[in-house]
């Protein structure tokens, strides 16, 4: 199996305020809104370099949606940025109605997303983001896996027409990807070729997936791991071919387990290929105030974990 190696670790929001720069510079229709949050977004190169392009909104963020809405109008590419607590659940409705009802190029950028928000606690670390968000028509929705391939992932969704929901997060994680990547929405990326079981993971999961793979190899499993960054629209031919190959499955994110990747995997399978398939994920809870490795390991967002459940999935197949 391939070896990943890593030299650095950064957060992937401070993915999101290098791609963001970069377009500040390469497309003039990028516009940066923020609900009182451009530090913690990542915001101030953009900001000092395009002072005319950026709105402050405050602590408003329904309105920054409906003139978001309203930009885009005018042939601007708006990027509406807050937390994703606050990016989805506050504002569901006027996302709903204003945006992807009538199929806006708005793009919802949002950080701190899941448990590693940590500290913060339940209130704040939203776990039902992506599937209140993959379920609107003509919402796009990406979760990239580190440093590089948030940048790349938010210099694409500019190019992309259409709504948009962009999810990163706040802890520092490793940087393993390509820094010259080409992201392609609706792509997953095969991470490791394997013939015994696939991973499907997207977001923090993806290293944690790596390095399960690495203590399965060990042990004489061959693991296919997938990065399933674009949640929605979904790489349905990629997730049959692995596990046409494999015969099972494990699904890992950080994220509910109602609504979210695996459930999207699931109804793949049982549409397409029935076969075993077990799950990594937040099993119906609120978070709770820690460190994120302690609520990562309390909720069972780690390697070894993602191990059990491959046992358990090769254990079912016929």
């Amino acid at each position: 199996m391939k070896k990943y190696e890593y030299t650095e670790k950064k957060d992937t929001r401070s993915g999101f305020g290098a791609g963001i720069s970069e377009l500040g510079r390469t497309n003039p229709n990028v516009i940066a809104l923020t609900a009182d949050l451009a530090g913690s977004l990542k915001l101030e190169t953009f900001i000092k370099e395009n002072p005319e392009r950026f709105v402050q909104c405050g602590i408003a963020e329904a309105n920054m949606i409906g003139v978001s809405a309203g930009l885009t109008i005018g042939g601007h590419i708006p990027f509406a940025t807050t937390f994703a607590n606050f990016a989805t659940g506050r504002v569901y409705d006027q996302i709903r109605q204003s945006v992807a009802y009538s199929n806006k190029n708005v793009k919802i950028c949002a950080s701190h997303a899941g448990l590693t928000l940590g500290e913060d606690g339940a209130t704040h670390q939203i776990l039902e983001d992506l599937g209140m968000m993959k379920m609107l028509p003509n919402m796009t929705v990406i979760n990239p896996c580190d440093y590089n391939q948030t940048k790349a992932a938010t210099i694409a969704i500019a190019e992309h027409v259409g709504p948009v929901y962009l999810r990163f997060g706040r802890p520092v994680i490793p940087v393993f990807t390509p820094a010259d990547q080409k992201f392609e929405i609706g792509k997953a990326w095969t991470v490791n070729e394997g013939k015994d079981v696939s991973i499907f993971c997207t977001g923090h999961l993806v290293w944690e997936a790596i390095k399960a793979g690495e203590i399965l190899s060990e042990q004489g499993i061959e693991a296919d791991i997938i990065n399933i960054h674009t949640i929605k629209p979904l790489d349905v031919e990629a997730i049959l071919a692995s596990v046409k190959k494999t015969g099972c499955a494990v699904s890992a994110e950080e994220h509910m387990l109602n609504g979210g990747l695996g459930d999207s995997v699931a109804q793949v399978l049982a549409q397409n290929f029935p076969a075993p398939l077990e799950y990594i994920g937040v099993h119906d809870t609120f978070g709770e105030s820690g460190t994120p490795d302690q609520l990562m390991q309390k909720y069972g967002l780690t390697a070894d974990k993602i191990v059990e459940q491959v046992k358990k999935a090769m254990a079912r197949k016929v």
